[in-house]
């Protein structure tokens, strides 16, 4: 084990913000944990657990001892006459996890293609995409604890999946509380892809893409490929135009709050939830106060997608997570004055 020191963290995190890990140490195997603890210099030390950074916002360099998780491998755990049950390491990339499980003959996971980042962090943020979400395919999950290097495993229930949340993201704040953020360490990931396969299709633009191609009954590679196609055209990619993709969660409503935005403004984009609750297009929100395509400092807004924040200032003149921050901000407040409501981040802010 190396603890490497005064890391650049540009090339980890997708937005390019410039800043260092005063201390990074690289964790390979569930072996590097337990060596980190065994050494008192860093048994105590502050962490922060860093996967693929395509869901954080550096706001300065960070002076916990950072956790670079770089788990690798992918098999097949086990196979039912109803499901596969697909392993993967935290640190391996999750749009190529998806096309190795394709590959084998595993699918399941293809509406959640594109998604920057690492198999470890999809269960911290319940990323979901096209009418899938984590927790539709997830079994379990193997953690550390940082605090004791104690090995544990989550069923999805323990996990607390929520919108775009989970136990993860949440401090312990009593004795009686599960909050993880900052005290585990994922390690592996395993999925339940269900047998006989479904194609999950009821999303508007896979019907479009159903339509154009006169394909009614698209094979689990279709709905990659569709998948791709959709996000290339909406999203940019973060190696060529630094982003963190959605930043706003979805905001929902009652439906007599929905009825109210509706009398004023009949165009607004909204999708009826199981629950009864009624789920905003945020992107819609924010373009409809005018932002698309506007810049604070090198922050902008996506041109294509207004729920999209970008790095305008590319490599040579990077965007600042304060920039970032700022826009993010003045976004909430006009959102809020125009429609009473409140946006929330998705990434986490660091």
């Amino acid at each position: 084990m190396i603890v490497e020191n005064n890391v650049p963290l540009q090339p980890y995190n997708s937005f390019g913000i410039v800043a260092r890990a005063q201390n990074l140490v690289r964790i390979a195997s569930e072996g590097d944990v337990a060596e980190l603890r065994a050494d008192p210099r860093w048994r105590d030390a502050p962490r922060f657990v860093l996967g693929g950074g395509s869901n954080i916002v550096l706001t300065g360099d960070v002076k916990p001892l950072v956790l670079k998780v770089e788990i690798k491998g992918l098999r097949l755990v086990e196979e039912t006459p109803r499901a596969w049950i697909v392993e993967a390491g935290a640190g391996e990339v999750w749009h190529d996890a998806i096309q190795w499980m394709l590959a084998n003959g595993y699918p399941g996971l293809e509406n959640l293609a594109l998604i920057p980042g690492t198999v470890g962090g999809a269960p911290v943020q319940n990323i979901g995409a096209y009418g899938v979400e984590l927790q539709d395919r997830f079994d379990s999950l193997d953690a550390i604890d940082l605090d004791t290097g104690l090995s544990f495993t989550l069923d999805a229930a323990q996990c607390a999946f929520g919108y775009r949340d989970s136990v993860f993201k949440h401090v312990r704040s009593g004795p009686n509380d599960f909050g993880l953020s900052g005290r585990a360490l994922i390690s592996r990931v395993r999925f339940r892809l269900a047998k006989p396969w479904k194609a999950v299709v009821g999303y508007l633009d896979l019907e479009r893409k159903m339509e154009e191609n006169g394909n009614f009954t698209p094979s689990p590679t279709d709905v990659f490929d569709w998948v791709c196609a959709i996000r290339r055209a909406k999203l940019p990619d973060w190696r060529v135009l630094g982003n963190a993709g959605s930043f706003f969660k979805n905001p929902t409503v009652t439906p007599e709050q929905c009825a109210d935005i509706i009398a004023r403004d009949p165009k607004i984009v909204h999708y009826p939830m199981a629950d009864g609750s009624i789920k905003l297009a945020a992107g819609w929100l924010i373009d409809a106060c005018g932002w698309k395509g506007k810049s604070v400092g090198n922050a902008g807004v996506y041109e294509k997608q207004a729920l999209v924040l970008v790095n305008r200032g590319g490599l040579e003149n990077p965007v600042t997570g304060g920039e970032v921050m700022t826009l993010a901000k003045a976004i909430q407040t006009s959102v809020y004055e125009r429609f009473g409501i409140r946006l929330e981040p998705e990434p986490v802010v660091v």
